[in-house]
């Protein structure tokens, strides 16, 4: 009975109607999503507002963004590498591969937390610095790195392992273990912030046991009896084939998120030089915003890359374009109405984070210039996660370099010289938008081709 009630579940990824089915796989995903970014926003939110420190409070927490997405990355590595390879294997009917590739997954997260965890820990300080930070901002950004780094452990397996639920067909149980962490976290924030005093180290403290909650969830799913594939300690000696695999598709989205923690480093670098603390400030507002509103894209795609995937193992192609033009379209709609509101808005948004006047101010000047690109940039917010669906690493990832290191790092450090601290803010639409110009012209180019019986015998 138990065997029959998984296959059903995931087959109807290939019987089911694609409303029906992107409903109730997508709009899970978006709310878990919005839930996690809510760790780091609400953090942000009240460190804004600690009486008198505020401010500077608030650039240094921002400054620590460059250490903590790039710990992300690696989670990133696996969430949309090794779980869409799940799922396409999963679509041919091979779970025993499915759950090799899920069980390398846990102990390549637990070797990477070892490493990242030392690394940091030694150089904080210098990095810190290096990333952006000042003598008034370095013991917030220290205070709080120092804390969140214990739970590297919980950060890398909750977001790393939850996409092996999402790629079961049980998007419910996926968006309810990050509920979990994300709703202590709105509890525990002004506790230890506020009511206890702790500041800057409460936000991290709230943080670090929160995704503690919700990497103990997810595991003990993949470890119990619901769950269609398992940890299972015969799967997790590493392998070279199986890691090859995961890594041809996982390094595309891993250099898109570590290469977002370069780009902080050289935006807040330049601002820091150009104009000082109060604009590398702006920019911990502004990329707050666009976390916020990147998060319903990224639930969505999360939500149906695996009906994709599915799709593509088991050679739906005709099911697959309908999938596609779905995913491409939704994304760029509601990145297109999102931007628009940040242009048109931007002091509103600014005053959910900080009082400071100047601040609100300067972010009402800047993020219209900032946040332009983005207005098209859903294109290729909905091209690149099907590629990766389809097993094109290699698009995928040019893709991503193209945008972040051919040409977003250079502008921000070029510009600059032309324009002073605004040449750092418009490198960012720039970039977006020929970069999304480009990822249209591949993909038009190279769908026919990929969904074919002969490119997808290559992944096999």
């Amino acid at each position: 009975m138990k065997a029959a009630t998984t296959m059903t579940r995931e087959e109807r990824m290939a019987t089911e109607p694609i409303g029906k089915l992107m409903a109730s796989m997508t709009l899970p995903a978006i709310l878990a999503q919005i839930i996690n970014i809510l760790y780091s926003i609400i953090d942000r939110i009240y460190i804004g507002h600690m009486e008198g420190v505020g401010a500077n409070a608030l650039t240094g927490v921002g400054v620590t963004f460059c250490i903590t997405v790039f710990i992300s990355a690696f989670s990133a590595f696996i969430s949309n590498g090794a779980a869409p390879l799940a799922a396409i294997w999963l679509g041919k009917g091979d779970r025993e591969r499915a759950e090799k590739i899920l069980g390398n997954s846990v102990s390549f997260l637990v070797i990477c937390t070892i490493v990242l965890m030392a690394f940091f820990y030694l150089l904080q300080k210098p990095l810190l610095y290096l990333f952006g930070a000042s003598d008034a901002t370095i013991g917030y950004a220290m205070d709080y790195l120092s804390i969140y780094l214990i739970g590297t452990i919980f950060v890398e397996l909750a977001l790393g392992l939850n996409a092996f639920i999402i790629c079961q067909s049980q998007p419910k149980t996926a968006m309810l273990s990050v509920l979990v962490g994300a709703v202590a976290n709105i509890i525990l924030d002004p506790i230890f912030i506020f009511g206890l005093h702790m500041g800057v180290k409460g936000a991290a403290t709230a943080t670090v046991i929160s995704q503690g909650l919700s990497a103990v969830w997810v595991m003990r799913f993949l470890l119990g009896k619901k769950s269609s594939l398992k940890v299972k300690k015969s799967c997790m000696k590493l392998e070279y084939g199986v890691m090859k695999s995961i890594f041809s598709l996982g390094i595309s989205p891993f250099i898109m998120n570590a290469t977002e923690s370069f780009i902080s480093i050289v935006l807040n670098h330049g601002l820091q030089a150009y104009g000082g603390d109060m604009h590398v400030g702006s920019l911990t507002i502004m990329q707050s915003m666009m976390q916020l509103f990147s998060a319903p894209i990224n639930g969505f795609t999360q939500g149906m890359t695996p009906i994709v995937s599915y799709n593509y193992g088991a050679g739906n192609f005709e099911r697959v374009k309908q999938l596609y033009k779905w995913l491409i379209g939704m994304c760029f709609g509601f990145r297109f109405l999102s931007t628009a509101t940040t242009m048109l808005f931007p002091e509103f948004y600014a005053g959910f984070f900080t009082n400071e006047a100047g601040l609100v101010t300067l972010v009402g000047q800047v993020m219209p210039v900032f946040m332009a690109g983005m207005l098209v940039f859903g294109i290729q917010n909905g091209i690149q996660p099907t590629f990766l669906a389809l097993g094109q690493a290699k698009v995928s990832l040019f893709i991503a370099v193209l945008r972040k290191i051919i040409l977003l790092i250079p502008l921000a450090i070029i510009l600059p010289h032309f324009m002073g601290v605004m040449g750092v803010y418009y490198a960012e639409p720039v970039s977006d938008i020929l970069s999304a110009v480009t990822a249209t012209v591949l993909f038009m180019v190279n769908i026919k081709k990929i969904l074919s019986e002969e490119a997808l015998e290559k992944i096999r």
